[in-house]
């Protein structure tokens, strides 16, 4: 059943703060559930833009609904007057206990493997119904225990067929054609997860395609020159899971896999070879 208002709640905890929002871990009066409440202020003109991606969010999350993506149930405004406008914005999220997967030590290979296969079926979800992330990172995964994860943040989703203006996306994930040209495809979320998986094998980063002012502008070769292969840093990572995040990163999208299917079919085989291999009451602890 939808949700219509949030109404009265008492604040559990804070789970993250930021420049323009914060959100809270709640407990919702009208059904005694549990839920993440994103509070975000809209003080002046500058910041109706958060405002804007609030509502963007809360849209995304209605075209959505699958297992591994967290849900938005609901979005409010508060306060300001007829030509004031709101002086805040509220959006109630389910609630997921657990860790983003920056703030987790490196998973054994059976479970990370099924992580990643989960995320990526959350991502072709996503793909069907015409959104991409344009976001994804290890700090919008939200890890529990055992293999559940769910993906957050819509907030840069972009909208298959909507105009886009700006460079979207995190400087260490993003691909080379969305710096360049703009671009949000298929094959840039592809790029994302890859350096996505690339930080969660190696806790190292892949080289970033936005320098700085007094560095040499990134370029195809010098990516290739300076990627350190994921074995070559962590050599217990499965050599067809490498070779698959070796793939998503090439510089080249034409060159990476076309489909976030494809992704998620060999991590799904990967993810069989590999629990095949240990205990399963290891993947659920």
């Amino acid at each position: 059943m939808a949700i219509a208002k949030i109404g009265k709640f008492t604040v559990l905890d804070t789970l993250g703060s930021g420049a323009h929002s914060s959100i809270l871990h709640i407990r919702r009066a009208e059904d005694e559930k549990e839920y993440a409440l994103k509070l975000v202020a809209v003080d002046d003109k500058e910041d109706l833009k958060f405002l804007e991606q609030a509502k963007h969010e809360y849209r995304v999350g209605q075209m959505l609904n699958h297992s591994n993506l967290v849900k938005i149930h609901c979005f409010e405004t508060e306060g300001g007057g007829w030509f004031t406008g709101p002086k805040k914005a509220k959006l109630l999220i389910e609630y997921v206990p657990g860790k983003t997967m920056d703030k987790i030590p490196l998973l054994r290979m059976a479970k990370l493997i099924r992580v990643f296969e989960r995320i990526a079926d959350a991502m072709m979800h996503m793909h069907k119904n015409g959104v991409y992330h344009a976001d994804m990172k290890p700090n919008n995964l939200i890890y529990e225990r055992g293999t559940k994860v769910k993906v957050l943040d819509y907030g840069l989703a972009w909208i298959k067929g909507e105009a886009k203006d700006r460079i979207q996306g995190t400087p260490e994930y993003i691909a080379p054609e969305t710096v360049e040209h703009k671009l949000i495809n298929e094959r840039t979320d592809i790029y994302n997860l890859g350096a996505t998986m690339y930080r969660l094998t190696t806790l190292q980063l892949p080289p970033c395609w936005i320098t700085g002012e007094d560095a040499l502008p990134m370029s195809s070769p010098i990516f290739k020159k300076t990627l350190k292969p994921v074995r070559s840093i962590n050599p217990i990572v499965p050599e067809g899971l490498a070779e698959l995040i070796q793939q998503c990163l090439r510089p080249n999208a034409n060159k990476r896999p076309e489909r976030m299917s494809h992704i998620q079919g060999r991590l799904d085989q990967l993810a069989d070879e590999a629990a095949a291999k240990v205990d399963p009451d290891e993947l659920e602890s």
